[in-house]
């Protein structure tokens, strides 16, 4: 009994352990198939978000590519353009300096020939012009019979008399029938000086110099040469303003004043003095007034034409700035250059 009791109770306990154990398994089973579904919830919650992530990388890698892409293609135009740029440069650099062959075989060697012969030419004139005026100044001109001979058709009658002769009179007698007229000019220029004369009419005074340089000028010249400059604009404006004084007495209205000097300056300075020397105004000054005032020889010679057509009379002053003198200028019936010293020449350059 005992024993059959041990073993019903040990078969008891067996199956209860048995049991026990079906149960952990079961049981275990269970959390296992939880485990499992948590597994795959968590892998179904966790693929969309990993498939979004792929996704949102994917765009974002075409959206570099695509970056790359444009910029590679932008890189290629510029690159391009500045391959097109350099080979203009280049294409306009050769065309320049075949320009700047072309320009120096040519145009500099024919501009540099002509400007050596004229300036020979120029200092050829200059220094012919000075002779001729000194030659013209020593001359002393006389009058020359001029026989006329009798033509053959004339006749017996006329062979018979004598060679008539014909008296042209010195250019030095030019103003020998205004002589009384001029010298008490002369006379009039040494007293007090008038302060408040008529316009035209010298209102400063001369001294005994300046009176030989007009004598000289009217009976020695006939009205016509080059005098040496007195040392200063000033003194040669004065002078001037005396002889335009005097030729106003002997011509009045048919003659006018044609004044060179090479600089606005200079010219400005003779305006001031006359105006101040004959009463004059701005008026005075001008194509139809007295005096006229040139920068240019060309202009001087053209007016003066123009004066000789209207049956007047021009007076050209030279300024002894003026270190060469025109052909045409010396053709007309009165002018006066001043020959200006060395010196002067260079002083009067420095103050302009």
């Amino acid at each position: 009994m005992t024993d059959s009791k041990m073993t019903e109770n040990r078969s008891s306990s067996y199956k209860n352990d048995k049991e026990q154990v079906d149960a952990l398994k079961q049981d275990s089973n269970i959390n296992n198939m939880k485990e499992e579904k948590n597994i795959e919830k968590q892998d179904s919650d966790v693929k969309p978000i990993e498939r979004e992530k792929k996704q949102l990388k994917g765009n974002k890698i075409e959206k570099e590519q695509s970056k790359d892409d444009l910029s590679t293609k932008i890189l290629k135009d510029l690159y391009k353009k500045k391959v097109d740029l350099e080979k203009e440069i280049k294409n306009l650099e050769y065309k320049k300096g075949k320009l700047t062959k072309e320009i120096g075989e040519t145009f500099n060697g024919q501009t540099e020939d002509i400007a050596k012969q004229v300036k020979g030419f120029q200092v050829y004139l200059t220094g012919a012009l000075q002779n001729l005026s000194q030659s013209v100044e020593k001359l002393e001109l006389v009058s020359q019979p001029i026989i006329v001979k009798p033509s053959p058709l004339d006749g017996k009658e006329t062979l018979s008399n004598e060679p008539e002769k014909i008296n042209v009179p010195a250019l030095a007698d030019t103003f020998k029938p205004d002589e009384e007229i001029i010298r008490k000019c002369f006379a009039s220029f040494i007293e007090q000086p008038d302060f408040y004369a008529e316009p035209w009419k010298l209102r400063r005074s001369l001294d005994s110099s300046d009176i030989e340089i007009l004598e000289d000028w009217f009976f020695n010249m006939g009205g016509r040469g080059a005098l040496e400059s007195k040392g200063s604009r000033q003194k040669n404006v004065l002078v001037t303003a005396g002889l335009i004084s005097i030729l106003g007495e002997l011509y009045g209205d048919q003659f006018q004043t044609l004044i060179l000097a090479s600089q606005p300056e200079r010219l400005g300075e003779w305006r001031r003095i006359l105006q101040d020397s004959l009463g004059l105004t701005r008026e005075d000054f001008g194509p139809n007034s007295g005096i006229m005032l040139f920068e240019r020889a060309e202009g001087v010679i053209e007016r003066a034409d123009r004066l000789e057509e209207n049956d007047e009379i021009p007076l050209i002053i030279v300024d002894a700035s003026e270190r060469s003198l025109d052909i045409p200028i010396i053709q007309f019936p009165l002018w006066l250059a001043f020959a200006g010293t060395d010196n002067e020449l260079y002083n009067d350059l420095e103050m302009y």
